[in-house]
């Protein structure tokens, strides 16, 4: 049994690594945004102090979609800069057995030959909607490598693909695309307007693929380099908004509206890197996913629980 600290362990991705580590018999601590604000660096040490850890993931972040990046850059680049600061140093200082990183696709350059690369992550700026938060996690790599290098600390940096399944955020404010869409899909009866020409791609990871790339990183992974998690498959958002309509049963007219932003025109990783060191092969067809995040979401809101989770 190891003791293992979760920073963002009641978000989506957090909720789901803490069930699974708890599932395999760990201690976990679940550090939450409530109890825990890691952008100041007292309650960083505090967090530190209590939790006792060997073992850290690093899964905490301030995230939207696109509305939301385009309504809080200066945020966005603040909040997820210094929380990265801050838990490095109190790794450093807390001597940490090792420390998991999670950052973004969103940190690939605009232009990156598709499909993305680890080796290109610095050949060019990030997709402008989103650069201040993918820059700020970019930027937490470097400190990651620097700290390893000065300091001998064992941290690794993943680099998960979009991430949809049960428990994500459906608020239309902040939402990504898969729960946006279910969730307009679920609630309209004629129409659905969604943003751009839907001629971008996108790749998707379930979420509880991503976990077991997280845990198999944590077991067997202790590099310098950044690893993309993903599954190597793109799709387009037009395609994906008729594949949604056909999960939720809905039959409407879908109106796209060009004068908004669609977002980077491409996006899907390599997945070879994690397949080769650490043997991370996802398990869930997309299909077969958003059936099952339709499922739980139609579930929450009879249930009156199918709002948005907070790290």
């Amino acid at each position: 049994m190891t003791r293992i600290l979760v920073t963002g362990g009641g978000g989506f991705l957090g909720s789901h690594l803490v069930e699974r580590l708890e599932r395999d018999g760990h201690d976990v601590v679940v550090a939450r945004s409530a109890d825990h604000d890691l952008t100041s660096l007292e309650d960083a040490a505090r967090m530190f102090d209590d939790a006792e850890a060997e073992l850290v993931f690093h899964l905490a972040a301030e995230v939207g979609g696109i509305g939301a990046n385009r309504a809080n850059p200066g945020r966005y680049w603040y909040a997820n800069l210094t929380m990265g600061a801050h838990v490095l140093e109190q790794a450093r200082l807390h001597e940490t057995r090792k420390l998991v990183i999670v950052g973004t696709v969103c940190s690939y350059p605009k232009f990156a030959a598709v499909p993305f690369d680890e080796n290109d992550l610095w050949s060019g700026y990030p997709e402008e909607t989103n650069a201040p938060y993918g820059v700020a996690k970019k930027a937490i790599l470097v400190g990651a490598q620097a700290y390893r290098d000065q300091y001998g600390l064992n941290s690794i940096f993943l680099l998960p693909t979009n991430l949809y399944g049960p428990r994500d955020n459906f608020d239309l404010e902040s939402s990504h695309v898969i729960p946006a869409l279910i969730r307009k899909m679920v609630e309209a009866e004629d129409e659905v307007f969604l943003w751009g020409d839907g001629s971008p791609t996108r790749e998707f990871l379930y979420v509880n693929d991503c976990v077991d790339g997280l845990v198999l990183a944590a077991e067997r992974y202790d590099g310098p380099e950044p690893v993309n998690l993903g599954v190597g498959k793109e799709i387009s958002i037009r395609e994906l908004a008729e594949l949604v309509a056909e999960m939720t049963g809905y039959t409407g007219r879908i109106v796209w509206d060009p004068t908004k932003p669609g977002g980077q025109l491409r996006r899907s990783v390599d997945a070879g890197r994690a397949r080769e060191l650490f043997g991370f092969e996802p398990q869930t067809p997309l299909r077969e996913g958003i059936e099952r995040t339709v499922a739980w979401y139609r579930s929450a809101r009879i249930a009156g629980v199918g709002e948005p989770r907070s790290g």
